[in-house]
Formats: C-alpha cells, structure tokens, sequence
C-alpha cells in the first residue's frame, strides 16, 4: 500500500466537500464515537463570534501559554498553512503527525460514507478538520483547549464538545444565507453553544441580541457576563503602537494594559479573553496572575490582524471580510491615521457585501483605494465593474501590480493597506512574511 505524504493528506482533507450542512449534529457525533469520543478527555473553552473569534481566541491561548499551560487552539481559516489550523502552544501540528492522524482516520471516513450515504453522506471537511483536532489533542494530553467555531454555533462540529467556559464575541450579518435570514437567527445559532450550568462571556452586542442570547442562557441556568456590564474596559490615551487599557471585573482590576494588536475592538477581544480565563480558573481552583497577563497581551500576535509588515512605508495586512469588520478598520483608520495619506488594496468575495464595504472606506477623506484580484479559491468582485459603479477608485488586474503601481507614488508617512478577504491576506501575507513553510490554500 502506498505510503501517505503530506500532500496526499491534504488532498484529501480538502477533496471532501465544505458546506454539506444538515441541520443535526449526529454524524459528527457518530464520527467522534467511532474515535473513541476523544473530544470527551479535554478541558476546552469555546469561542463563537461573527468577527473577533480567532483574536479572542489567540488572546486566551497566549494568557493560558503564560501561566505554564500546554494549549491546544482550533482555529479558521489559516493563514500560513493548513497546519496552522491545530496548535498546540502556538506551534502547528507537525506534517508528520497530521499524515498519521489523517492515515487513522481516512478508513473511518469511507465506512461512514457507506454508513450516511442515505442521510447526507459522510463527514464535511471541516468534520474531519475538528475531529483531528480532537485526536491529536487527546493524544498530546494538552492542558486546555481552546476551540474556534467554524460557523454559526447550534450545527456546527465543534458544538459535540461540553467546554468549562463559552465565548460569545459578536454578531453580525456574515453567512446570513447559512444562518439568517435574520440577526436574531444569527444570534440564536450562536447561542447554540451554550451548555447547561456553563459561564458565557459575551461582547457588547445591542439589546435584541443580547436578549436571543440571555433567553438561552436561562434555559440553560448559564450565568452570563457582558462587555461594558458586568466587565469594564477603560481606553487608555497611547501614542505608540497598539492600545492602553484599564480591565475591572469583579475584585479583578488591571490598570494600564498594553496590547500590540491595535484598534479599540481588540480591547474588546482581550478583555473577553481574560474574563474567561479567569472563569476557567476559578472552575478548575488555580489563580491567574496578574503579570502573566500583562505579558501575555504585550506578546500576543496575531497573522492578517492589523498586522505591520514594512516599517518604511507602513505596510498593514487586515483581513477585514465583511461590513462590521469594514467599519471597524475604518474607525481605527480615523481615530489614528487621519492625518496620514492612505492607500488601499482590496479584494473582496463576491458573497459578501462589496458595495457596502467599498462605500464605507470611501467615507474616508485621506484614502485611496485599488479594488485587484487574486488566486481566489471562491468568486471575487470584478475590479473593472466596480470601477464603473465606484469611478473614485482604481482597478488593477492583479494585487502585485497594485502594489508595485501604490508603492511608487508613496511617500514615507503614508500608509498602504491590504484588507478584504482573508484568503487574500493570506496570499499576500507569504509575499511579505517569509514563513519557515508555507502551504497555500488558494
């Protein structure tokens, strides 16, 4: 028999199919039993979110890193390469061990293709994403675990897990075709993750969401704490790069924390994150300490998040993929760039809201924006179109053109930003960052 490479694991991870969704969770649970249910001997924290998950998520592994923990994080989509999916202390699974986890699992799939193949077929890509993850954390005997939805929360195949601490980090109109048609459709799957007896921390969402998700956490005798209620975040003034910050909850004061991640939504994110690590703390009787916070927070990177990647020009990569995410960039573009000329680079997929997001920017009074194309594994917005709809901005058939075109008539104190599809930051992000290894999706 053929020996399996890294290629061939990758191959057939991604040849399965992607939005297979049936609105149940038995063919993950019957995927895991077959396992051996390893999900069942992990201590894990969950994180659900429109936008901000993988940030939240990253900030509560990195708290957990600094108080001598060995963390598994479950993250969506990747930005350098498959692996980067499953970490275990910010290092991703080895090519070695997911040829192993996926050589185990493969004949468990075809038996469930024969199995489910009146009820759906067997399992999705993501299915067999989450259930390497399980398998490896398991058999790694990690600490925690901290486990990113992919989508939605009620049906999705992370939510077969009973984690110590929920996340709840926003609510938006991203994949409304999936979950919608309406918000509170969006906010009730998300409130899917909410387990009986289980603390939820959630974002500052507005009233009628909130009310989706307090309804559930009843039901569920959940105890719920919320941004800007029961958690406070003071923002601090900060003329260097990143956010200052003041965090109270409970007889928890940190004054002065400093994140290098910037904008003011990433005081959000981080204080989410402290507040779970501090629940999951005080479930499992040990203490968070202060300064391992602090440290944490400083440290904490995170790939095609406002990510600096040039110095002279300022070059930032965001992954900015919808409209809440849009006004959020433009907001931070406002409050600390406004007097520094700025140049965009975007493309955008075509399923979410280009026009909206474009139109946002455009608010902007110092910027200037080249709508581009890149190898995109999903349909894209059709630059020459957009220009004929948007006559302010420019069209560029491909973003290494734009680029080259931008950089040349910038001066140094400008600003050139990459945002849109995180696809496309990821693709852009290997020409800039050389990654020891780089495997592109696209």
């Amino acid at each position: 028999m053929k020996q399996l490479t890294y290629q061939d694991a990758l191959a057939f991870i991604h040849g399965r199919t992607k939005f297979k969704k049936i609105p149940t969770l038995d063919r993950m649970r019957d995927f895991c039993k077959r396992l051996g249910d390893p999900q069942r001997n992990l201590k894990m924290i969950h994180v659900t979110g429109t936008n901000g998950k993988g940030s939240t998520t990253a900030y509560i592994r990195q708290l957990l890193i600094e108080n001598g923990f060995k963390v598994g994080s479950f993250t969506s989509p990747f930005i350098i390469k498959f692996n980067d999916r499953i970490c275990i202390n910010g290092e991703m699974i080895p090519d070695d061990d997911l040829v192993q986890m996926v050589s185990e699992i493969q004949p468990i799939v075809a038996q469930m293709d024969d199995d489910w193949a009146d009820r759906g077929g067997g399992p999705t890509e993501f299915e067999i994403d989450t259930a390497i993850m399980f398998k490896y954390f398991t058999e790694q005997q990690v600490d925690y675990a901290v486990i990113e939805v992919g989508l939605g929360g009620t049906y999705d195949s992370t939510n077969v897990i009973q984690p110590l601490v929920s996340v709840i980090t926003g609510v938006a109109k991203d994949h409304l075709k999936y979950l919608g048609p309406t918000l509170q459709d969006v906010a009730r799957n998300k409130a899917g993750i909410i387990k009986q007896d289980t603390p939820v921390v959630v974002a500052d969402l507005p009233d009628d969401l909130f009310a989706v998700i307090t309804e559930k956490a009843q039901r569920m005798n959940a105890p719920v704490y919320k941004v800007n209620d029961q958690i406070k975040t003071t923002l601090l003034p900060n003329n260097v790069w990143g956010e200052n910050f003041n965090y109270d909850f409970g007889e928890n004061h940190l004054k002065n924390l400093h994140l290098e991640m910037m904008g003011d939504y990433q005081v959000s994110n981080a204080a989410l994150a402290i507040t779970a690590v501090e629940l999951l703390a005080e479930s499992e009787h040990w203490n968070l300490q202060d300064a391992y916070v602090k440290r944490a927070l400083a440290q904490m990177r995170w790939p095609g998040r406002f990510e600096r990647v040039n110095e002279s020009p300022l070059i930032v990569l965001d992954g900015a993929h919808n409209i809440q995410a849009i006004k959020k960039i433009a907001k931070l573009l406002k409050d600390r760039f406004h007097d520094r000329q700025i140049h965009i680079i975007t493309s955008i997929l075509a399923d979410k809201q280009p026009k909206e997001m474009l139109t946002e920017l455009l608010k902007l009074a110092n910027v200037e924006i080249t709508v581009t194309r890149f190898n995109s594994p999903r349909p894209v917005i059709d630059p020459q179109k957009v220009k004929e709809e948007f006559p302010q901005v420019s069209a560029a058939a491909q973003w290494q053109q734009a680029l080259v075109d931008t950089v040349q008539t910038m001066d140094e104190d400008d600003v050139l930003l990459f945002t849109g599809s995180l696809y496309f930051i990821s693709e852009v992000r290997h020409y800039f960052v050389n990654d020891e290894e780089n495997e592109n999706e696209n």
